[in-house]
């Protein structure tokens, strides 16, 4: 989980995700339209995400595309993210239960 967190916390390495949500499959070129740095950098930031698993590739014939693999990012959201929202929800409809039956105490007085 740590390489997701790294490889997460650099801009470039999220607009090349970002980039592949909105349209998997892309080329090194196609990324490299993306950012405003040199192909061996972009290179780069994809091995990173390759490595922490954030990016697959498939050969197509001498092609190569990059696909977006969400699953870290959901693994996170799983672990650290969720639990969090789980207990602000509960609090918001434990919030509601109580003014509707603030509303309907009202009616009836």
């Amino acid at each position: 989980m740590e390489a997701v967190f790294k490889a997460l916390a650099d801009k470039s390495r999220r607009r090349l995700l970002d980039a592949l949500f909105r349209r998997n499959g892309q080329t090194l070129n196609e990324l490299c339209g993306y950012l405003s740095m040199s192909r061996q950098a972009v290179t780069k930031h994809l091995l990173l995400l390759e490595k922490a698993n954030l990016v697959t590739i498939v050969w197509r014939g001498r092609e190569k595309l990059h696909y977006l693999n969400p699953v870290p990012i959901h693994q996170i959201y799983d672990r650290w993210i969720s639990k969090y929202d789980r207990h602000r929800v509960d609090a918001l409809g434990e919030l509601k239960r109580e003014l509707e039956g603030k509303k309907k105490g009202n009616r009836h007085g």
